[in-house]
């Protein structure tokens, strides 16, 4: 069934004061310890939802219905969302690594170096703003570990249930091409002396050696690379298939195995660049062993359910929360009063996100090679790991 986490408002107008004027900036449908939920953000969800249900294919009933479902469990779906995130941030959880992977592997897999590129497809996609759709993927990461550490680590999957489900369903398990998993350590050169240059070839160089002798890649990634954003993650930057990188580089990253490090460095117009090989799996038949973590997902996915909902019960019982008459959360704890009592003063926002998103740092991807996209709106930013003119 077509479902996933939203977004829910009630009718209370907050209200902003400036001078002699007063401005409505949201109506707030509900109140969920320090956070809101607004009429704005759940009309915004359900065009999401109708939108993508249209993309799938559902027209006339079937869509109505989709809609309408949404429509009667939306401010159930974000007051559980918003509750999860408290409890993440509660218990100190961060994704922060993990939301950067995952938007570089994205990058990687359009093919799409160019960050300001890459920015817009990801609007032209979601309809989101980039920052909009950075803190939704975090948001959700984060209910998912919240959900992972509180709930699934009670819940067991034998060896036996995982090889069962395996040997059943072993068409779903064929690669279809290759893959390497990669980290990367940069060393730029853009802008340098001749001097400067030859320095950060030896400071890449001591770091091949260093890496070899047993110091932590990821370590060493993070204290040294030049790329900040994959560089705060330990430089991992995900899986990468045949043809996205110069062949010079899949020549030598496909034939090698788990653990290999490129020594020397590869030299790049602009940068020295350290390859780590992570993982590699070829063509064909996936292996049990190599498919338990997926399996185990899998199969403790619907044992999960209930027990999920338990939870988040419990968590309303423990929150401070207030729903605007006229609106129903359908997953309510037994006997606690939610009923509105006070209207929420808001604060005039003094940034947009706009104004966020401009202020942060570009993130390149070293190993994708410009000159590959149909659509230029202006030249790209030359890319380390490319050296064709």
């Amino acid at each position: 069934m077509f479902r996933r986490f939203v977004v829910l408002i009630a009718s209370t107008f907050a209200v902003c004061f400036a001078a002699d004027t007063v401005r409505i900036v949201e109506e707030i449908a509900a109140k969920v310890n320090g956070d809101i939920i607004t009429r704005g953000e759940l009309a915004r969800k359900r065009l999401e939802i109708e939108t993508e249900a249209k993309k799938q294919g559902l027209t006339g009933a079937r869509l109505e219905a989709t809609v309408k479902e949404y429509a009667a469990n939306a401010l159930r779906d974000e007051i559980d969302q918003l509750l999860l995130v408290q409890k993440g941030k509660d218990l100190n959880i961060s994704v922060d690594a993990e939301v950067t992977r995952r938007l570089a592997e994205m990058q990687v897999q359009q093919k799409e170096p160019d960050p300001e590129k890459f920015q817009a497809f990801i609007r032209d996609q979601t309809g989101m703003t980039y920052e909009d759709f950075k803190l939704r993927m975090k948001n959700e990461m984060l209910t998912q570990r919240v959900i992972g550490q509180e709930v699934a680590r009670n819940i067991t999957v034998s060896e036996g249930e995982m090889q069962k489900y395996y040997e059943e369903h072993k068409g779903e398990f064929m690669r279809k091409e290759a893959q390497v998993f990669l980290s990367q350590i940069v060393i730029s050169t853009e802008g340098k002396t001749p001097e400067q240059a030859a320095a950060a070839e030896k400071k890449a160089k001591d770091l091949v050696a260093r890496a070899k002798r047993g110091d932590k890649f990821a370590d060493l990634a993070r204290e040294n690379s030049d790329d900040v954003e994959t560089g705060k993650n330990g430089g991992y930057i995900g899986a990468m298939a045949k043809g996205v990188m110069d062949k010079s580089i899949e020549d030598v990253v496909f034939k090698e195995k788990k653990g290999f490090i490129t020594d020397p460095p590869i030299k790049r117009p602009n940068a020295f660049l350290i390859l780590k090989v992570e993982e590699r799996f070829e063509v064909g038949q996936a292996t049990f062993d190599e498919m338990k973590p997926k399996l185990q997902d899998i199969l403790t996915e619907p044992k999960m359910e209930g027990k999920v909902r338990i939870f988040l019960t419990q968590l309303r019982q423990e929150a401070f929360l207030e729903i605007k008459e006229g609106y129903i959360d359908n997953g309510a704890a037994p006997g606690k009063d939610t009923r509105w009592k006070d209207v929420a003063q808001l604060k005039p926002q003094t940034i947009t996100k706009e104004e966020v998103a401009a202020g942060r740092k570009k993130h390149i991807l070293w190993v994708v090679p410009h000159g590959r996209f149909q659509e230029p709106v202006k030249p790209a930013a030359t890319s380390p790991v490319s050296d064709k003119k």
